[in-house]
Formats: C-alpha cells, sequence, structure tokens
C-alpha cells in the first residue's frame, strides 16, 4: 500500500456550472457527466510546499505541465502554481507551450521551456510566442540565430546535455563547442544548461557520474565565461533523492499532482492526490452462479452475485490491464472489477450489497478510492501514465 496522509484531505466541491460545458443545458457537472476528473488545487498547493520544504529558498521550481498537466488541465494547474510563486514551466514541445501562453493568460514574469528539439521550420513560433528553445547541437544553434536575425529578435535557448539518459542533448565533450556558438551569436541568449536523470529515484553510481557529467560542463562553463547560468537536473525522484542535484531550479511532475516516482517505493513527501478520477453506476443486476462477465469470458460469479455496470471504460482512461485486478471505490466500499475492461464501461462485483444503485459514484482511483498509484502497481504500469491516460471526454472540474 502507499504511504498515505495519516489526515488526508477531502477538498470541497466548488460549484461547476453546465456555463463551463456548452453540451450540459444545465446543472452542475457533478448532476450531468457521466465521469469526470476532480482536481484539486489545494492538494497541489499543499504538494507544492512539501517540496519546497526539502529544498534551499533560492532554488527555483519549474512546474512540469506538460501532457495536460499530467491530464489534470494545464490551464488551471498553471493558474495555481503562479498564483503560489512559481513562474518556471516546462512542456513537452513547441504546440504545448503555444497552447499554454495563449490560453492561460500567464503572467508576464512567467517563462516557458519546450523541451522537444526543435525542427527549424516552427523556429518562428518560439520568436512570435517567446518560448525558451532547447538546442542540443550546433547545427541547430546557427539555423536558429539565423532565423533569430531575419526577424530582427533574440532567441532564449537553453543547452541540454546528455549525461547518460540517452535520448536529447549535446554530449558533454561537445558542450562547449555548442555553447560558445551560443555565445558568439548576437541573436541567441543562453537562458539555461540542463540535464535528465535516468534513473533519478536512485541515489546509484550512475545518477552521481551522470550528475558529475553535467557539472563539469557547467563548472567549465562558468570558470571561463565568468558567468553563472541556470542550471538544473533534478525531477520529482532526483528531488528526494539527490540533495545535490537541486541547483538552481528543480523540475517536479509527478510529485507535484501527489503521486511517487516509484509507486511500489514511495517517497517521505506526504504529498496528496490531486486528482480523482469517478464515473457513475448506470445499471444493477443479479447474476446466478458461472455467469460469465464481459468479452472473452475471463470472469464468471462463483456464487449469485449482483453486478454493478459503470460507464467509463478504456476510452476514458481506466486501463484494459486492470481486468480482473482492481478495485473500485463504490460509497465508501472497495469492491472488485471484474470481467475484461470494455472501451466505454466495466463491470464491479458487489457481492450480495443491494444498496448500490445507479447514479451512485464510482471512484476509480483519487482521495475517496484506491490511488493511482496502487492502481498502476495493479495494471504493471506507472502512475504517471494512469493520470496522463485519462482522456479529453472525461470532464476536469477544478476545485
Amino acid at each position: 500500500m502507499l504511504n498515505r496522509d495519516p489526515r488526508p484531505h477531502h477538498p470541497k466541491r466548488t460549484d461547476v456550472t453546465a456555463g463551463n460545458d456548452p453540451n450540459v443545458p444545465g446543472g452542475s457537472f457533478r448532476e450531468a457527466s457521466l465521469s469526470e476528473a476532480l482536481v484539486s488545487l489545494a492538494n497541489l498547493r499543499h504538494n507544492l510546499e512539501c517540496i519546497r520544504s526539502v529544498i534551499s529558498r533560492d532554488c527555483r521550481i519549474m512546474g512540469i505541465v506538460k501532457a495536460n498537466a499530467y491530464g489534470h488541465g494545464a490551464s488551471g494547474v498553471t493558474a495555481a502554481l503562479e498564483s503560489a510563486g512559481v513562474h518556471d514551466f516546462g512542456v513537452a514541445n513547441i504546440f504545448e507551450a503555444i497552447e499554454l501562453k495563449t490560453t492561460t493568460g500567464l503572467q508576464d514574469a512567467s517563462r516557458v521551456l519546450a523541451f522537444a528539439a526543435p525542427l527549424p521550420q516552427h523556429f518562428g513560433l518560439y520568436l512570435d510566442h517567446g518560448v525558451e528553445m532547447t538546442v542540443c547541437d550546433t547545427a541547430t544553434a546557427a539555423a536558429a540565430a539565423s532565423a533569430a536575425a531575419k526577424a530582427g529578435a533574440r532567441l532564449r535557448v537553453q543547452v541540454k546535455v546528455d549525461t547518460g539518459m540517452g535520448r536529447l542533448g549535446v554530449a558533454p565533450e561537445e558542450a562547449r563547442r555548442l555553447l560558445d556558438a551560443i555565445d558568439r551569436s548576437p541573436h541567441l541568449e543562453l537562458a539555461g544548461i540542463y540535464t535528465h536523470f535516468a534513473e533519478g529515484h536512485e541515489a546509484n553510481a550512475f545518477t552521481t557520474l551522470q550528475l558529475e557529467r553535467f557539472l563539469r560542463v557547467t563548472d567549465d562553463y562558468e570558470a571561463r565565461t565568468g558567468r553563472r547560468v541556470l542550471k538544473h537536473a533534478a525531477n520529482s525522484g532526483a528531488i528526494v533523492s539527490m540533495p545535490d542535484a537541486h541547483l538552481d531550479m528543480v523540475r517536479p511532475g509527478i510529485l507535484l499532482y501527489g503521486c511517487h516516482p516509484v509507486d511500489s517505493r514511495p517517497t517521505p513527501l506526504p504529498v496528496r492526490p490531486v486528482m480523482q478520477f469517478q464515473s457513475r453506476v448506470i445499471f444493477v443486476k443479479e447474476v446466478p452462479a458461472g455467469t460469465p462477465v464481459s468479452y472473452n469470458r475471463t470472469w464468471s460469479a462463483p456464487g449469485t452475485r449482483r453486478i454493478a455496470t459503470v460507464a467509463a471504460g478504456y476510452a476514458d482512461g481506466f486501463h484494459r490491464a486492470l481486468s480482473n485486478c482492481s478495485k473500485v471505490a463504490i460509497g465508501g466500499r472497495l469492491f472488485d472489477q471484474v470481467g475484461t475492461v470494455t472501451m466505454d464501461q466495466i463491470m464491479v462485483d458487489l457481492g450480495d450489497d443491494c444498496s448500490v444503485k445507479p447514479g451512485d459514484a464510482a471512484i476509480l482511483f483519487g482521495w475517496d478510492g484506491p490511488s493511482a498509484g496502487e492502481q498502476a502497481v495493479a495494471a504493471g504500469t506507472i502512475s504517471y501514465e494512469l493520470l496522463c491516460s485519462v482522456s479529453r471526454r472525461v470532464a476536469r472540474s477544478f476545485r
């Protein structure tokens, strides 16, 4: 079982009227929707303070809001983080950055870094929208400088160093050449240098080696130029496991959203879930012993059973891998999910419980039911994937 706050916070609902959803003629989301993701901004702020408690006062925080803020809703999450003093944000690519900057009304002090290596046809978008660009090689730096010169502008860039993740970044031994090329261009401004850990949740020899490789690059740059540069490396795992990696800024993602980097090994931080994913019971029936349930008859009733059908399936974000191995909370009780998870519905074994009725809330994960981490362990995946999988047809409700 995952570590839970001994005094769990159950956020109060803020009424969200149908005016937020053009498809709902009246009433609240809770009254009208079959499935919804409740997003607790109070829990988000609590988690931010948990992170602040383990970093220095002058260490900045970059809120990772890629993938629609891990499925929570980037607009609402970003606004809440800004109100709590966070002004650095990380997204996957230029298109996420544009959506964030055009739909959230970011404060003037806030900055957005796109992590993906850019394509030349997208340079103008970085310039038009004031997004910081990740640069991993000298060819990209030269092309970006040329585009900025033609636009009569200056482009802020951050250099990513590949210290062992093997995904994006300049090799440490080539970093000096790239950094010098950026400094020579009057149309590029070096806004930071960063790296990413392959096993940030472990303070092991490889993570330590990655940090050493990174610091050799940044120490060399600062010694040669006599200038300080923004340095960042620590994701959620390293925030807890590697204090020496906090540097000038940390990049929490999963911890902000109330889950742990390794679901089966919770960190000491008492973070709270920010999302509760819930649906509704839409049908209840009694079946005799031997009755098969769902596709491929993977479960049959061992005796007379009451079976509830819930209006959420894998198209909503309840993974098919959870078939026959997960729990659902209804009316404060945990029940087994049974049968193969289908696209739009799941079935739940109520046993002989006669209290459950159509319209009742069914908690798929969240503060009133199983945690996303517990469901992830059951599915053989990670909580990141479950959170990001909650689809757009599931209404988001901020409170």
